[in-house]
């Protein structure tokens, strides 16, 4: 049977069908795939999916994931323009049978893990951190260490293999899916599905592969998505037809989940990374986004600043996600609205920052003379910096870098502090506007324990936390320690204004109030010298010093170079040198350089051409060994293709060979069971080398003979049964004849006495019927019944025909009522249908009229068309007949220069020094071609950059240097 036979999926599938039955899995897998794959078939009918959906079933049973997702593309290019919903019916079987057998293979491993005595307490799947490269030397180092190595050579059997086919299969559906607008339900359905996998099984390293793709197809579709014709909706990606409400809903909704898991796996990067995500999509819609949507999207942004303890744009994302609440929350109580107005006075109280508090200081005169230790020098450090902030900046709709002074005063100038209890606008207060450091510390810490003993958690360890899932709770004891920090940081600022000396027991007398230890002081003391304090904590003289008397202020740093110049200036002062001499030098030079000038410039013009030469010499040898490299690689390439397709072509018709051969004794082996169990010998009696012994021919022979045996000796009893009985029968005949006889006569007998006794039975009842009737004549004659008859005939005859008479009438009433309602119901329905044939003349005739009026106008759009494309034709004409007479012109001139000397004082691609470019006579210059500006170029450094805007020569694109565009 040739395999063009199974090509059509009926028979490919039932052919199937009988390959499973007798345990052939691969074969019947690979027949399914060659059906997908074939070429001679390619309408879409219902039967392909069944055919997908079997060969799919039989993927999950043998666990071949890239046989699957193979199958997936192949039947994607069948149906994705014909059938689409038969793709999302296939695409979701698969789905839901990959997560139940995963589901399934988890609570086996479960109840495993329950029966073995010896059971871990991790699970497998939190063992193993890459499903693609899960034998890894440390996963093989954690299982030589494993307490029971069996249960986890079960787990590993058991779970493993599900949950790497299950990853695989969401990889695959989320790649078939990533452009098609039709099924994007369905794409967005299995990313939350692989979300939800991630989460479920704690997969961080898969969750960044997922939030990658899921990047990277979000990338395309903003780079590739753009729809070319907007009528027929096609654009670059086939299946795509552009971004919609709808589209960006759900890509925001499938960001969102993806931000979730990211905070449940404490992958703060990659949630950082999903909220630009989120932020390029809602720039794609023109619309503004809701304002829950965007409530949300700051909410979120707060738990990521807070975990990033990047307090600044906390602070912003704080007052952001507050200003939304309060305008569009009309459900906020004024609990809740305070609470949050308090968390953003603290966020924004809590970045630290020491503008204004040092303005006094030494350390701040020298940053306003320029002379501060923190200049303005780029590096890769400030760079990374700068750019991080801009994303966040951008992140919260900032143009600039916001600051933590704007915030505070958009606070105050919107009535934010004063809404505040009087506690919070005193901590305002001090922080912001007192300046004594003697009594900071005991004026903040009372405001910091009421901030404190008002908050949920009480605690200030608690309230630290690094969850982003709690981070945007209003919980203003969690700013407890930032503010700590802030105050520190302000003490040691007042402090540097103020004393030049301050001893460290007075230090940490001042510091007491706070109740942190020393070390965390020292930190702060760290920090504020990054930010232009300048303080050294002296453990010598145990005293914090302040102030710029150190060897490496800027003053003191250049002093050898300042006092070499300055003695110099008093050498010259007091014995100043010969300057004759000097000058006579100087006029030398000059007089060498200006008669040099031109052999200098010839040999700089020789020098360019013989670079250009080099260089093109060299881009040609380069050019030569990529094509011969090229060429190499083909020619190894193309003898690697066929050589690998003869090697797969001898696989292919081996392991056809091999199959048929497979089957062909699995169907022998089937045949002389079946003969060994119709001979009533039991074939588990022998074993697999007696089988292959056996002639399947000797034993079709052996049972064919003993079935005709059965035969002739059933049809002998049959002969002879049916002879017995024949004899039997006659026999029986013979015997009954007197008998029957003597029946017969017993019969006659009792049925003629019986015949007797009814006639006379008979008699008698008619003539007593006879006497009974001439008695009632009697009577009736005697009172004279039949003469009264006619009367009472006659009076009633009389009543019924006067009933007849009206019921005669009623109906001719009645038929003349309803014969006038017809003739009106008939009149009316032929006015009725004249009125429609009108109606639908009148829209005849409007219709016609229309189409007349589009053919009217697709005639003029099209002589419009065409006109415009004779006009285009002529103007391109047009500017091909100027091009090509500008080139000659071009050219001429060109062999004007060359055949010029270079004494004429022509300066056309050629350099001239500056000192000497005003001297030259402007007026002998030709004057500028068209298309071109004056002066052939335009001066780029010391030489001219030269293009041809006529012609299509690449050589005259160049720096006068030298060198050409695209290379230093």
């Amino acid at each position: 049977m040739s395999s063009s036979y199974f090509q059509k999926p009926e028979n490919a599938l039932r052919r199937a069908g009988e390959l499973v039955s007798i345990h052939q899995t691969d074969a019947a897998l690979a027949l399914l795939h060659d059906t997908l794959s074939s070429r001679r078939h390619k309408t879409w009918s219902l039967a392909y999916e069944a055919v997908m959906i079997q060969y799919l079933d039989l993927c999950l049973q043998l666990g071949k994931a890239r046989e699957a997702k193979d199958g997936l593309h192949q039947y994607r290019n069948l149906s994705q323009t014909q059938a689409p919903q038969s793709l999302e019916v296939v695409i979701r079987h698969l789905v839901d049978q990959a997560e139940k057998k995963c589901a399934d293979a988890q609570a086996k491993a479960d109840k495993l893990r329950l029966l073995s005595e010896s059971a871990t307490e991790a699970a497998l799947t939190a063992n193993v951190e890459d499903l693609d490269a899960s034998s890894t030397p440390q996963s093989i180092l954690l299982s030589t260490m494993n307490t029971d190595p069996e249960q986890t050579q079960r787990e590993t059997s058991v779970v493993l293999p599900h949950l790497k086919f299950l990853w695989e299969t969401y990889r695959a559906v989320l790649d078939i899916l990533r452009s098609n607008s039709k099924l994007e339900h369905l794409y967005h359905t299995a990313a939350l599905g692989a979300l939800r996998f991630c989460k479920n099984f704690r997969r961080k390293t898969e969750f960044r592969r997922l939030c990658e793709m899921l990047r990277m197809h979000l990338g395309n579709l903003q780079k590739y998505g753009v729809v070319v014709s907007p009528d027929t909706g096609k654009g670059k990606l086939r299946g795509w037809e552009g971004w919609t409400p709808e589209s960006i809903e759900l890509h925001l909704q499938t960001r969102f989940a993806q931000l979730e898991t990211a905070s449940a796996l404490e992958l703060y990067t990659e949630g950082f990374r999903t909220t630009e995500d989120i932020y390029l999509i809602m720039q794609i819609s023109k619309r503004t986004p809701k304002a829950k949507l965007m409530a949300t999207y700051y909410e979120k942004l707060i738990g990521i600043f807070w975990v990033s303890e990047n307090l600044l744009f906390h602070a912003f994302a704080w007052y952001k996600y507050y200003t939304l609440c309060k305008e569009f929350n009309k459900s906020m109580t004024t609990e809740m609205t305070e609470k949050q107005a308090t968390c953003v006075l603290l966020a924004a109280l809590s970045i630290p920052s020491l503008d204004g508090l040092i303005a006094d200081g030494n350390a701040s005169a020298d940053m306003r003379s320029g002379k501060g230790r923190n200049k303005s020098i780029t590096t890769i450090q400030d760079d990374i910096a700068k750019e991080k902030t801009a994303r966040m900046a951008t992140l919260l709709g900032f143009q600039t870098h916001p600051t933590r002074s704007a915030l505070l005063a958009e606070l105050k100038s919107k009535g934010v502090i004063r809404s505040l209890p009087q506690y919070l606008q005193e901590l305002y207060y001090l922080l912001e506007e007192h300046s004594d450091p003697l009594t900071l510390v005991s004026r903040a810490a009372p405001l910091l324990n009421e901030i404190s003993n008002r908050s949920d958690n009480s605690s200030v360890a608690t309230a630290v936390t690094t969850s982003a899932s709690s981070a945007s709770s209003p919980n203003p004891a969690r700013y407890v320690g930032p503010l700590q920090n802030v105050i520190l940081l302000k003490l040691i600022g007042s402090l540097s204004a103020t004393y030049h000396t301050v001893s460290l027991s007075h230090l940490k007398k001042l510091t007491d109030g706070l109740g942190l230890p020393f070390e965390q002081v020292e930190k702060v003391i760290v920090v504020a010298q990054r930010n232009r304090v300048l303080v050294k904590i002296d453990h010598v003289s145990n005293a914090l010093r302040f102030g710029s008397v150190e060897l490496e202020s800027d003053e003191l740093r250049g002093h050898l170079q300042t006092l070499a110049v300055k003695l110099s200036l008093v050498a010259d002062a007091i014995s100043p040198s010969d300057k004759s001499k000097a000058k006579a030098q100087r006029l030398t030079l000059f007089n060498d350089v200006r008669n040099n000038l031109k052999t200098e410039h010839k040999a700089i013009l020789e020098r360019k051409n013989e670079i250009e030469r080099r260089k093109e010499e060299v881009e040609r040898l380069v050019q030569e060994k990529h094509r011969e490299e090229l060429q190499k690689k083909a020619e190894i390439e193309a003898a690697r293709k066929a050589e690998e397709a003869r090697r797969l072509a001898l696989e292919s018709r081996m392991r056809e060979k091999e199959k048929s051969l497979k089957i062909q004794q699995e169907m022998e082996e089937m045949e002389k069971k079946k003969y060994l169990k119709a001979l009533g010998k039991a074939a588990e009696d022998f074993d697999e080398a007696q089988l292959a012994t056996m002639d399947a021919a000797q034993l079709a022979k052996e049972h064919a003979d003993r079935k005709n045996k059965e035969k002739e000796e059933a049809e002998r009893k049959l002969k002879d049964t049916a002879k017995r009985l024949d004899h039997i029968t006659r026999a029986i005949r013979i015997e009954e004849v007197p008998l029957i006889l003597k029946s017969l006569e017993e019969r006659r007998t009792a049925d003629r006495e019986r015949y007797e006794i009814e006639i006379v039975e008979k008699a008698k009842m008619a003539r007593q019927t006879w006497e009974q009737n001439i008695i009632l004549k009697d009577q009736l004659d005697k009172y004279k019944v039949f003469n009264f008859t006619s009367d009472f005939e006659t009076i009633v005859m009389k009543d019924l025909n006067k009933a007849y008479d009206a019921l005669c009438r009623q109906a001719e009433e009645s038929a003349k009522v309803e014969a006038e309602g017809l003739k009106r119901a008939r009149a009316m329905k032929r006015m009725k249908d004249e009125q429609k044939r009108k109606i639908e003349e009148i829209a005849r005739l409007k219709a016609e009229e229309e189409a007349r009026k589009k053919e009217d106008e697709r005639r003029a759009k099209e002589e419009e068309l065409e006109r415009t494309k004779a006009e285009e034709e002529e103007r391109q004409r047009v500017e091909r007949e100027k091009e090509k007479s500008a080139q000659q012109v071009q050219q001429s001139r060109e062999k004007e220069d060359t055949q010029t000397p270079v004494a004429t004082g022509s300066t056309t691609g050629r350099y001239v020094a500056p000192a000497k470019r005003s001297l030259l006579d402007r007026s002998s210059a030709p004057p500028p071609s068209s298309g071109s500006k004056p002066g052939g170029g335009i001066g780029y450094g010391g030489g001219r950059y030269e293009k041809d805007n006529q012609s299509g020569d690449s050589r005259g694109n160049r720096f006068g240097d030298g060198s050409r565009w695209g290379r230093n």
